[in-house]
């Protein structure tokens, strides 16, 4: 599998910027993808909290996105998206929950993107455990980026 690179203006020096926090303005950031697979037909995301005593516990699941050289940032909240895309349940609700860790704790947060040969069936009350079963042996690439924040 050809690895995808992943870019998050969103995150600088390895740590999130406030926009992108449940304790600033919580929007999801810009993900720009380098070395894309020209047999991908769709997009998806997750965003996982590495240091949450719930191993990879999940902040955000998205599917069924456009193929693009970018991910758009500040994607709305509900089950589908305008142009594309399902959001699954993730921290409970069908949008995404920036970092947010106990206050004085640093946590790790994975974002990982999905390049898939096709678009999944699942509707959005699909979880990220679902999705990965409903994603095998159709993901092409993946990459990842990882962002702090305390």
């Amino acid at each position: 599998m050809e690895l995808l690179n992943v870019r998050c203006p969103g995150i600088q020096n390895g740590k999130f910027l406030p926009d992108h926090t449940g304790r600033g303005r919580d929007l999801s950031p810009e993900l720009i993808l380098e070395n894309l697979s020209p047999e991908a037909a769709s997009l998806a995301v997750t965003l996982e909290d590495m240091s949450h005593p719930i191993k990879n516990f999940t902040h955000w699941v998205i599917w069924n996105l456009p193929v693009s050289d970018r991910i758009p940032g500040a994607i709305p909240a509900g089950k589908t998206m305008p142009g594309g895309g399902v959001q699954g349940v993730a921290y409970g609700r069908h949008r995404y929950a920036g970092p947010k860790p106990p206050r004085g704790r640093s946590h790790i947060y994975r974002f990982t993107v999905y390049a898939l040969d096709c678009s999944l069936d699942l509707g959005g009350g699909a979880r990220k455990k679902t999705f990965l079963r409903a994603a095998e042996g159709h993901i092409l690439q993946q990459g990842n980026i990882f962002g702090r924040f305390e």
